[in-house]
């Protein structure tokens, strides 16, 4: 078999790739070792940037994000239980974000696949890229026992941390750079209405807390925890009992507890791969970067990524120029950075850190502080938060 783009990973980076080529015309497969319930099942990030949520709509898959998603104009800090309004759409010209799981974008991406020619191989087991150092790259996947190839103009990687993709670049050329945190998240869902209309982080002296939702209905809750806890000590009614604490007296009383339906705890770490683009492999997505989940940049890094290729690969095949592609690492690279940048310091005003002293406390309180007064200070958060322009 023969293709334009051989794409790894059926996650939000590979299917949005896919559907952006498909609209202009590029061939292109999409392999999955899992099958669509289980990919359209993981509970995963909420938030989409204003970038996110404009992609959708370019592909004609916004209709139901634009009945079911929450649009927020604002976002909440707490500082020991007082609320730091962040005015995001009137800081930022409009611009907002909207509550919408990853589980439903990948049900609308999934949805409309057969009908607009998006090919994708489930089950592809052992997936392996042979030849990337050349200008005919190949794919070989085992399936049903049979060992299947597939020739390629290009390969692009959107198989996450433990694909084969990243692998596939020699060490001598691969460069990674990570921060690993002292802490987790543990995070819960529950049919119970949310507490408040747009999403509250929360300081406090006992440690971070995040009150979210995932519709009017459907809550979402994280405090961070231990990074060797264990989801077995942590019933329910402990859990809404810390979460109430650090929310504080006036949020925490309004809190509306129920039995959660998900429990789970998630580590939390910075990791970028440099470069993005090896001969003609591509990484996109969480193969190339990893964020903390404090500034909802996971999934929206991933669909810039592919945008930013897509537009390349489209230059590529349309006005046979190279100038895209060839500069595609460098300038997903600046976008990446910037989430990192985001996401590493969102995390340090929000979170206790176990080797904290008063200084430390009290220079984070200084912070909030500061963001409390400052317009400008105020403007930078909301315009790293509902995402920057692509450039």
């Amino acid at each position: 078999m023969r293709t334009q783009i051989g794409i790894i990973g059926a996650g939000p980076a590979g299917m949005v790739l896919a559907h952006i080529l498909a609209r202009q015309g590029i061939d292109a497969v999409v392999l999955e070792r899992r099958d669509r319930e289980y990919v359209e099942g993981r509970v995963r990030a909420g938030v989409l940037e204003q970038v996110t949520v404009d992609v959708m709509h370019s592909l004609g898959l916004a209709e139901r994000l634009d009945a079911e998603g929450l649009v927020h104009g604002g976002t909440n800090l707490s500082l020991d239980g007082e609320l730091i309004h962040i005015d995001m759409a009137g800081l930022t010209g409009g611009r907002t974000v909207t509550v919408y799981g990853q589980q439903e974008v990948m049900s609308d991406l999934f949805s409309a696949a057969d009908a607009r020619g998006v090919k994708i191989v489930w089950n592809a087991e052992d997936v392996a890229i042979e030849d990337a150092a050349t200008d005919k790259p190949m794919l070989r996947w085992r399936k049903d026992s049979e060992v299947h190839e597939l020739q390629c103009d290009f390969v692009v990687g959107c198989d996450g941390q433990h694909g084969v993709s990243r692998k596939t670049i020699p060490t001598g050329v691969l460069k990674e750079f990570e921060r690993v945190y002292p802490f987790g998240w543990l995070g819960i869902l529950a049919e119970v209405p949310p507490v408040e209309d747009e999403l509250i982080y929360a300081n406090h002296e006992r440690g971070f807390a995040l009150a979210s939702m995932r519709s009017p209905t459907r809550s979402r809750y994280y405090i961070q925890c231990e990074i060797d806890e264990r989801i077995e000590d942590w019933g329910d009614d402990r859990f809404w009992d810390e979460l109430c604490l650090r929310l504080g007296p006036d949020v925490g009383g309004r809190v509306t507890r129920g039995p959660s339906f998900e429990k789970s705890i998630a580590p939390l770490r910075s990791y970028v791969a440099e470069p993005m683009r090896w001969n003609r492999l591509f990484l996109a997505g969480d193969a190339a970067h990893i964020v903390p989940p404090t500034g909802a940049k996971g999934m929206n890094l991933a669909i810039s990524d592919v945008k930013i290729l897509a537009d390349a690969l489209v230059e590529y095949y349309g006005e046979k120029s190279a100038a895209g592609i060839d500069g595609y690492s460098a300038r997903a690279l600046s976008r990446v950075w910037k989430a990192v940048r985001f996401s590493w310091w969102f995390t340090s005003v929000t979170h206790r850190y176990p080797d904290m002293d008063g200084f430390d406390r009290r220079i984070q309180m200084a912070e909030l502080d500061y963001i409390r007064g400052s317009i400008p200070a105020q403007r930078t958060l909301a315009e790293n938060y509902v995402g920057l322009p692509l450039e």
